[in-house]
């Protein structure tokens, strides 16, 4: 899976980066090579949140599907 990410110039110094396809992804970092790295760390956490506690109800299915 391939993604792309928003780098940004953190006022106060630094970098922070924003995943668009995935809201509410976003990592910081004071150089560009630990922002890559924390980017990846980012997108891991959020893809692996479990969404077993979405309310389901009669009829509801749950897929997988890989992209």
């Amino acid at each position: 899976m391939k993604l792309k990410a928003i780098i940004h110039k953190a006022d106060e110094g630094g970098f922070w980066a924003e995943v668009p396809a995935l809201p509410g992804c976003v990592t910081q970092a004071e150089n560009l090579p630990e922002l890559h790295s924390n980017i990846k760390v980012a997108i891991e956490g959020w893809l692996s949140v479990d969404d077993d506690q979405r309310e389901m109800h009669a009829g509801d299915q749950v897929i997988e599907v890989a992209v």
